[in-house]
């Protein structure tokens, strides 16, 4: 009974756990570029009390074994890399990525990070940047005296200037990873790189599996209202039955400390 106890309380651990994570996905349901994830459990050890094709007599073995396990725990959130819908802004500076890949980023700190929320704006000096002034990599600026600024999908960027035309000034690289659910989230729609991700392959858009840009429209988050109220339900009673084992427990407890009176 005691066992019950610490087993149904790393469920209940487990299960908030997992609400936290419907929290947070639901809290992005509008956040551009967004990519939901779930969370994953495994079972804990088990205690095992005669392993299968033990001795059961001289001449026999056991077909079964006999072990209890101790619970589970959560062991990862793994982040769901699927397209969010695209919707129209005609904002000339607002991108989507259509299909794999993920936007450059340059930090302050120097290193590279990677986003899906192709929000950008102009900074004082005409460079590209995100909403907190961080430019893209490589690093483009529109002149000031341009009247217009066109994208094309293989990342191409091109300016209209007052008496000369159209020129262009640069070109957009995206980044793709052999593994994007082992990218670690930095917040801001930010990720890093890591040992788990691999190394970034980058280049033009629409160019070796890389998808291609679409200018005047943002990726919405891909997160499904309905569906994380299902995994909120579903969470919610599963705690629910664990805080009742606990209950149960507790009373099997309480019967049998009666019987000392």
């Amino acid at each position: 009974m005691i066992r019950a106890l610490y087993t149904a309380a790393s469920g209940m651990n487990a299960q908030q756990t997992n609400i936290d994570n419907v929290a947070h996905n639901l809290a992005n349901v509008n956040t551009t570029g967004f990519k939901k994830s779930r969370v994953e459990f495994e079972d804990l050890v088990y205690q095992e009390l005669r392993a299968p094709g033990a001795q059961a007599s001289a001449t026999t073995e056991a077909p079964v074994g006999l072990g209890m396990g101790l619970g589970t725990r959560a062991v990862a959130t793994a982040r769901n890399f699927s397209a969010g819908n695209l919707r129209s802004t005609a904002a000339p500076l607002d991108l989507a990525i259509e299909g794999a890949g993920f936007f450059k980023i340059a930090l302050p700190s120097g290193i590279t990070a990677y986003t899906r929320a192709g929000t950008f704006h102009l900074d004082a000096q005409g460079t590209i940047v995100t909403a907190d002034g961080y430019p893209l990599e490589p690093e483009i600026t529109i002149p000031t005296n341009a009247t217009s600024v066109s994208i094309s999908k293989d990342g191409t960027v091109s300016a209209t200037i007052p008496g000369e035309g159209s020129s262009q000034i640069g070109t957009i690289e995206t980044a793709t990873f052999a593994n994007p659910a082992g990218l670690r989230p930095l917040g801001g729609n930010l990720f890093e790189l890591t040992t788990a991700s691999g190394d970034e392959e980058a280049g033009s858009p629409g160019t070796d599996a890389r998808g291609t840009l679409a200018q005047g429209f943002v990726e919405d988050s891909n997160v499904s209202v309905v569906e994380e109220m299902v995994n909120m339900i579903i969470g919610q009673r599963a705690y629910e039955a664990n805080s009742r084992v606990v209950k149960a427990a507790d009373e099997m407890l309480s019967q049998v400390n009666t019987l000392v009176r």
